[in-house]
């Protein structure tokens, strides 16, 4: 994934600390990113398409979670424990 695209992921994750989604607001994604406004337009045409973007990287980092957790070399209680704690 490129870089700008993962800076802006990072950003508008970041932006969720303070504030729900409604409150984050594209330019100032861009700016913590260091990017223009059109790049994050370029990069997911809309708020949306930004939030869907980021929904997808986060499940897909819980999913690789999920799967070095059963991935484990112990006994199937000990993975399904590792996989509710993670």
């Amino acid at each position: 994934m490129p870089a700008a695209r993962e800076s802006l992921l990072d950003s508008a994750l970041a932006a969720l600390t303070d504030r729900d989604w409604s409150g984050v607001r594209m330019v100032d994604v861009a700016a913590a990113a260091g990017v223009s406004r059109q790049t994050l337009y370029n990069e997911f045409g809309s708020k949306d398409g930004l939030a869907r973007a980021l929904v997808r990287r986060e499940a897909d980092r819980y999913l690789r979670g999920v799967e070095r957790a059963l991935a484990r070399p112990a006994a199937e209680r000990e993975r399904m424990v590792a996989v509710a704690e993670w």
